[in-house]
Formats: C-alpha cells, sequence, structure tokens
C-alpha cells in the first residue's frame, strides 16, 4: 500500500507532465501565428518609423529651400531676415496648396488627425482611410514647411495609422488585430518622432487603445524600440532637450509652487484647445456667410499667419528653438508671455484655418514658455528657497502638453526622455498631474476626445457609451412574421402613435426611445417614396443583450 506522500507526489508529477503537454501544443499550434504577429509588428514599426524619419527631413529639407534655412532647427532666426512680403506669401501660397488638396482628395476638406486614429481604434475595427490619410499627410507636410505653426507629431501618428490600416486589410485583421496593429504603428511614430521608445508604447496603450492589454503588450512595446532604432540610426543616442543646469528642488519648500504651476498649466491648456475650437467655428461662420470655397480656407489662415510672422517669426514651423530658449533659459519674462499669447493665437489661427499639423510640440511650446514665466517669478519672489527657473519650464512643458494629449503617463515620460534628466521627475509630475485633472474636467477630457465629441462621436465617455452606435437595430430585428415578432396589427398601432424606427437606425437610437415609450417592443420601418414598409420588429430585451455582449466582448479584449 503506498504510503500518503507517495501518492502526492504522483499526482504533482502527472500534473506537471500535463502542463508540459497543454504548453507543447499552445506552441505547437499558436506559437507560429504569434511570432508571425510579432515579425509584422516588427515590419509595421520600421515602416512608420521611416515614414517619422522622411516626414522630418522632409520638412527640414523644404523650408530650408523655402526660408534658406542653413538649420532648420533655427528656422525663425533665418526667417526674420526675410522680407516681410516673403513671410506672407510663403504662407500664403502654401495654404492655398493645401486647400487645394484637401478640397480634391477629402470629402470634408478636413485634416486627418490623432482623433481620427482614436476613433478608427474604438469604431472602425483599428482601420483608418487611406486616400484621405495620404492626402491629410501631404497638407500637413506642407503647411509645416510653408509657415503653418502646428506640430508634426500628429500627421506621422496618423500616416503610421495608415500604413497599419493597409497592413490590415491585407491580412484581412480581425478587429482586435487591427487595434493592436494601429497601437504598434502609432508607438513607432511617437517613439521615432521623440527618440523615446517608453513614452511611444505607453502612448499607444494611453491614448490610442485606451487599455494596457496584456496581449497588446509585447507587439507594440517591438514596433516602439523598432521606430527608436529607426530615429537612433539617423540621428544618434541623443536628447532633444538638454538641462542647462541640475535640476535643484528644493523638496518641501518647493513643492506648492509645483502645485501651483500645474493649476496655472491646465488654465492655459484649456484656453489653448477652446482658442482652436472657437477659431474653427468663427471660420465656418465666416466661411458659410461669405461664401467662401473650402479651398481658400486654408490661404486666408495662411495669409493671417504671414502677417503675425512679420513680427514674430517664432510661430513658423514646430518652434523647437523657441522652446529650447524657453527651456535654458534664454528669454525674459515678457518675451515668454508674449509667445504664449502669439503662439496660442497662430495655432488657433492653423487649426481652425483647417490646415495641418497636430496639436503636440505647440503644446511643448507653449508649455515650456508658461513654465519659465512662473518659474522667472516664483524665483525673484522666494529666490533663497526657490531651484532654477528652468526647471519650472520642463515642468511646465510636460504639464501643458499633458493636459492637451490627455496621456499624463506617457507625456510625463516624454519629457524624461526628451530631457535625458530623470531627475526633474517629482516636479513634472505633481504639475502634470494637476493639469490634467483640472483641464480634464473643462472640456471632454482631452482635445483629440473634445475634437470626437463635436462631431458627435462619443469615444470620452468609453465603450458604455459609444458601443451603442456602433450596434445596427437590423441585426437585432425579429422580422415580421416571424413567431417570435409582434402581430401586424400590433405594430402599426405603434405607428400609428408615432413609435417606430427606421430600419438601420442604431441602438443609439433606439434605447432612448424605449425608455420614452416604455415599450416592449418597437416597429422597425423602412421608407419608400414617403411611404413606410413595415419589416419587423425590435425588442427591448433583444436590444439590450446585444448591449451586454458587446460590453462583455470589450472586457474581454481589454483584459487579455
Amino acid at each position: 500500500m503506498p504510503k500518503p506522500q507517495d501518492h502526492s507526489l504522483s499526482v504533482q508529477l502527472s500534473r506537471g507532465v500535463s502542463r508540459i503537454r497543454d504548453n507543447w501544443l499552445v506552441l505547437l499550434h499558436r506559437g507560429p501565428s504569434q511570432f508571425r504577429f510579432w515579425l509584422i509588428a516588427l515590419l509595421i514599426g520600421v515602416s512608420a518609423g521611416l515614414a517619422a524619419l522622411l516626414f522630418r527631413k522632409g520638412i527640414s529639407a523644404l523650408q530650408a529651400w523655402v526660408y534658406g534655412a542653413e538649420d532648420a532647427n533655427y528656422l525663425h532666426s533665418y526667417a526674420a531676415d526675410l522680407a516681410w512680403y516673403w513671410l506672407v506669401l510663403i504662407a500664403t501660397l502654401g495654404g492655398l496648396i493645401v486647400g487645394i488638396i484637401l478640397d480634391r482628395f477629402t470629402p470634408d476638406g478636413r485634416v486627418r488627425s490623432v482623433a481620427d486614429v482614436i476613433e478608427g481604434a474604438a469604431l472602425k475595427e483599428g482601420r483608418l482611410e487611406v486616400k484621405a490619410g495620404l492626402a491629410s499627410a501631404l497638407a500637413s507636410f506642407l503647411t509645416l514647411s510653408t509657415g503653418g505653426s502646428s506640430g508634426r507629431e500628429g500627421p506621422v501618428v496618423h500616416l503610421a495609422g495608415v500604413i497599419s490600416s493597409w497592413v490590415s486589410d491585407k491580412i484581412r485583421a480581425d478587429g482586435i488585430t487591427g487595434r493592436d496593429l494601429l497601437g504598434c504603428a502609432v508607438a513607432a511614430a511617437v517613439s521615432a518622432s521623440f527618440n523615446a521608445p517608453i513614452a511611444g508604447a505607453l502612448f499607444a496603450l494611453e491614448v490610442v487603445l485606451r487599455h494596457f492589454a496584456v496581449h497588446a503588450f509585447a507587439p507594440i512595446v517591438i514596433a516602439s524600440v523598432a521606430g527608436t532604432v529607426i530615429n537612433r540610426l539617423a540621428y544618434g543616442d541623443v536628447t532633444e532637450f538638454s538641462m542647462p543646469t541640475p535640476g535643484a528642488l528644493q523638496f518641501y519648500v518647493e513643492l506648492p509652487a509645483f502645485l501651483m504651476l500645474g493649476v496655472v498649466c491646465g488654465l492655459v491648456a484649456v484656453v489653448l484647445m477652446r482658442a482652436i475650437f472657437f477659431a474653427d467655428h468663427i471660420g465656418d461662420v465666416l466661411q458659410q456667410g461669405l461664401k467662401i470655397p473650402r479651398w481658400l480656407r486654408p490661404a486666408i489662415s495662411g495669409f493671417l499667419l504671414g502677417g503675425i510672422a512679420i513680427w514674430y517669426p517664432h510661430i513658423i514651423g514646430v518652434g523647437y528653438e523657441t522652446t529650447e530658449l524657453a527651456l535654458t533659459g534664454g528669454l525674459v519674462l515678457s518675451q515668454a508671455l508674449i509667445f504664449v499669447v502669439v503662439k496660442t493665437a497662430a495655432v488657433a489661427i492653423t487649426m481652425g484655418g483647417r490646415m495641418g499639423g497636430g496639436v503636440f510640440s505647440p503644446s511643448l511650446m507653449i508649455g515650456a514658455l508658461t513654465g519659465l514665466a512662473f518659474g522667472l517669478i516664483a524665483t525673484s519672489v522666494l529666490p533663497d528657497v526657490s531651484g532654477t527657473h528652468t526647471l519650472y519650464a520642463f515642468a511646465g512643458m510636460g504639464a501643458v502638453a499633458a493636459a492637451v494629449l490627455g496621456a499624463p503617463i506617457s507625456t510625463t515620460l516624454i519629457v524624461f526622455e526628451l530631457t535625458g534628466d530623470w531627475q526633474i521627475g517629482l516636479a513634472v509630475m505633481v504639475a502634470v498631474s494637476i493639469s490634467t485633472a483640472l483641464a480634464s474636467r473643462l472640456v471632454d477630457r482631452s482635445f483629440f476626445l473634445t475634437q470626437l465629441e463635436r462631431r458627435n462621436i462619443h469615444c470620452a465617455a468609453g465603450p458604455q457609451a459609444y458601443l451603442l452606435a456602433l450596434l445596427n437595430s437590423d441585426a437585432v430585428m425579429r422580422p415580421l412574421g416571424d413567431p417570435r415578432c409582434a402581430s401586424r396589427a400590433e405594430c402599426e398601432a405603434l405607428q400609428s402613435q408615432g413609435l417606430s424606427l427606421e430600419s438601420g437606425a442604431s441602438l443609439e437610437a433606439a434605447l432612448p426611445v424605449f425608455d420614452r415609450a416604455d415599450a416592449v417592443f418597437l416597429p422597425v420601418v423602412a421608407l419608400h417614396e414617403g411611404e413606410e414598409e413595415l419589416l419587423g420588429a425590435i425588442y427591448h430585451v433583444d436590444a439590450l443583450k446585444a448591449y451586454n455582449r458587446a460590453l462583455v466582448a470589450v472586457a474581454a479584449e481589454e483584459h487579455s
């Protein structure tokens, strides 16, 4: 008779052998496909990294040719020496060409951006419009090269998303795979733009996919590293900015100042976002009221930007030269304050004028200027207990950008990786957390999500809000004549009361009708030459079941 411990040992051994066999079967059947998926993620990362690199170098080359700048990183210094009429002419012609491109190749004359990438991930199985996306990339390229005041990172992110969409269509990827590949492309684009692999991966998860599922993490990291390698092969392992002096933080005494800086930066971020939306609204009103062709709208914006650049060439392009001046303390208080106002106005005119570009770089510049101005005041009021004013500039840069993007984690890491200085972490984290918390209460969480809300796309509230728009009532309708469907007489009785749904309506439109009418079912009709043809009925319980299944599927993806 075996001893109890021997029996226990044999059971454990049997379980161990079973686990090994199960793992081998998983590796045998799923391993190759998983490896192929990671290989695709790597190729997308390389492609997105190359796209970001070519976009950046192309802008620098065209700016150098147009403005005669030997070093495009110091563009405004060269632009300041040009005749005033050249500044106006370049920006106006650039806007005119942008307007023609968008009018010809997009259905609405609008540049695609990061907001559309978020929409693609949430509502379109990771797919973006290819034709409109390529036109938008070209429009943004010309905008940034000819006087537009915006950033290059947003267009690069969307261009990378177009690449992943093409791949997803070619391999017939399902929704989960398509979204993962889109995240890979975004991560590679951001990491290649900023030489920031950690922040690139987290940006894709935090902003675009909006979840941190384990299954998406490995391929996104692979793509992000690939994008960084592309950047470093071209530019070396160097940071975009560097601190002139070590970030000395007087720990307990100075932390309240960074809390205050977070409040100020949150308000500045809200002003920037609302200025863009206001400019866009005014542009719509003037365009409709004066019957301005939509292809002419970017040219008018270019003319206005050229006029501003006569006195403030700092607004041209990405603005890294002015950002670097702010971070190194090369500006006085009055300059910093004026540049904040002028840059905000220029960004609003560019975006409201439907030109092109993104808001990432402008928010970094405005944040650095805001932080510098705050730091100059704070260090002059309490010089004995304050660190350097440039430390406030770095914290402000992260705080405004995080509030605009709605990405406190990845933006904090971008600041670290842009500077290579991890000692400023505490100051940046404090300012970023306060600014993001404040700004998210005054807009719909971020600039991108607010853009979508203005188009009546409800991504800000999460899947429970936007999933209803994806579910078609026809898919859950019980056709007329089905034993489970109400009779024609019962349906027509509700029709006579004005209670019916048009065929093709979403559950987003159906559920409020159920709530108002307190009805068990609603008839579904199709309109033919003004006449209603009864097709069947949609039941409240069926709609709720479909909604619940969709929520379960999303939860399963986010926690897999």
